[in-house]
């Protein structure tokens, strides 16, 4: 890729939005389906998508799984600590979105910044 710094300070971008929204005294309202809330799933499930496009080794893949899993899990303590709702199940969600993904990047979702970058 000849604009990974670029992507990566996207990502970057992203990751921070997240932290932001996980901690504002202001929270967005988050919609559900079946207990299961859709902004944890999409907006980890974008962060994977868009960190494995840049780095995509199997490898890579793992420890980018690992450390938004680390980041989700980290956020729902801070959460607590900042008098916001603590959640075991919006952990979970995290995790289905991560695991959305890394299926998502999978396909050829997983190749577009590859196409724009080339």
């Amino acid at each position: 890729m000849k604009h990974r710094n670029l992507w990566v300070a996207c990502g970057v971008g992203f990751v921070l939005l997240v932290i932001y929204l996980s901690v504002t005294p202001h929270p967005v309202d988050v919609p559900s389906w079946h207990g299961l809330k859709l902004g944890h799933v999409a907006a980890y499930g974008w962060l994977m998508l868009w960190f494995t496009e840049i780095f995509p080794r199997a490898g890579a893949r793992i420890a980018i799984a690992a450390a938004l899993l680390a980041l989700g899990i980290g956020l729902e303590y801070v959460q607590d600590m900042v008098g916001r709702d603590f959640a075991y199940s919006d952990m979970r969600d995290d995790g289905i979105g991560i695991a959305f993904g890394w299926i998502l990047a999978l396909t050829p979702l997983g190749r577009i910044l590859g196409r724009i970058d080339a």
